[in-house]
């Protein structure tokens, strides 16, 4: 085992806390643990960066030279950290320390499931076909888009809890803002990660006529990729054009974001050139 994944085994560690910390904060009212949980998941996204970094370093040190990100492993980590990343922004830009409740616990499981044994962590050389700098583009673009998304849902989680309990009053739902304030936030983090996702597919389809000589090939990923992508295109369209708000934008959210997960898991279940091993 590396050292990068000995240290991405403590961070999934400090993410686990930083859910604990959020939940507390949430449930008993308090601004201390909610203090502590605000900076544990700073330190988690930081060490979660670090141990990226040291993993393309090892790689170097091994003789294979390339970004950590060609496989399940390097590219669950990846996307911990680009919710964990965005996360943050979020709660210090609209000071709302609620959004760490439900976007770090997708961030824990991401590197939990990096942590199980059937997930290979071992450092490889690249294949021929992904030995291009047009990688570290498609895939950072596609998990940044992939993270917005997954924050998106959870703020749609948020948005069915609150509207569910209009009055405002219980426990649970004090401290989440308005439902007029989650569906502006819903839509903006949709549109954050479509942009993230358009800029996927495209440097993916420049990739791809450099690797194989085509620009689309219906493989299984490219097929789920452009599926997700018509299910947000058709929630902004429909938020744009027809005024959609509240429960069928977050309705809409929820339906992409499992076609996000089918896309990065259901896919390996198919024969393909973008099975993650």
């Amino acid at each position: 085992m590396t050292i990068s994944s000995n240290i991405f085994s403590i961070i999934t560690f400090i993410y686990g806390l930083a859910v604990l910390f959020y939940i507390i904060a949430w449930i008993f009212r308090k601004d201390f643990p909610g203090k502590l949980a605000t900076g544990t998941t700073i330190v988690a996204a930081a060490g979660n960066l670090a141990g990226v970094i040291l993993r393309w370093i090892e790689s170097y040190q091994m003789g294979y030279g390339h970004a950590p990100l060609s496989n399940l492993y390097e590219s669950l980590v990846f996307f911990a950290l680009c919710i964990a990343g965005l996360s943050i922004f979020l709660e210090f830009r609209y000071k709302l320390r609620i959004i760490g409740v439900v976007a770090t616990p997708i961030a824990f499981l991401a590197m939990a499931y990096a942590s199980l044994p059937k997930v290979d962590s071992t450092i490889e050389p690249l294949i021929p076909a992904l030995q291009s700098n047009w990688l570290i583009a498609h895939v950072i673009t596609c998990f940044i888009g992939y993270a917005g998304f997954a924050v998106a849902f959870g703020i749609s989680i948020l948005y069915f809890i609150k509207s569910n309990h209009s009055d405002g009053q219980g426990m649970v739902t004090n401290k989440i803002p308005h439902v007029d304030m989650l569906d502006e936030l819903t839509h903006q983090m949709v549109t954050f990660g479509f942009l993230f996702l358009s800029a996927g597919i495209i440097t993916g389809a420049v990739w791809a006529n450099q690797a194989w000589g085509r620009y689309w090939g219906w493989d299984p990923k490219e097929t789920w990729s452009l599926i997700t992508w018509l299910i947000y295109a058709s929630l902004l369209h429909a938020r744009l054009m027809r005024g959609w708000k509240g429960k069928r934008i977050a309705v809409l959210s929820f339906l992409g974001f499992i076609a996000v997960i089918f896309t990065y898991f259901g896919v390996n279940l198919l024969p393909g050139l973008h099975s993650y091993q």
